[in-house]
C-alpha cells in the first residue's frame, strides 16, 4: 500500500481544506494511469498522511480516494 507522508512546518494556513487539496493532487499524481500501471498502484490502496514538525503535535486523519470525493480514479485493481 503506497503510503504518503506530507511533514512540513505548521503554519495557520495549513488547515483541513488545503491538507485536502494537496492530498487530492498527491492521489491524482500517483494514480495516473501511466504511473499507476508501471508501479502497479491500485488507487484504493494510497493513504497521505501530513504531520507538522512540532513535538506533540497530533497527526490528522490520513486520506483517501474515497475521502478526498476521487472514487471516479479508481482503477479498478482490487489488489490489497
Amino acid at each position: 500500500m503506497p503510503y504518503i507522508h506530507v511533514s512540513w512546518l505548521p503554519k495557520a494556513c495549513r488547515n483541513e481544506k488545503v491538507r485536502k487539496e494537496v492530498a487530492a493532487a498527491i492521489v491524482k499524481a500517483i494514480t495516473n494511469n501511466e504511473v499507476a500501471k508501471a508501479a502497479d498502484i491500485p488507487t484504493q490502496n494510497v493513504v497521505v498522511r501530513f504531520s507538522e514538525a512540532v513535538d506533540g503535535f497530533a497527526l490528522p486523519q490520513g486520506h483517501t480516494h474515497e475521502s478526498l470525493g476521487l472514487s471516479s480514479l479508481s482503477n479498478g485493481d482490487k489488489k490489497n
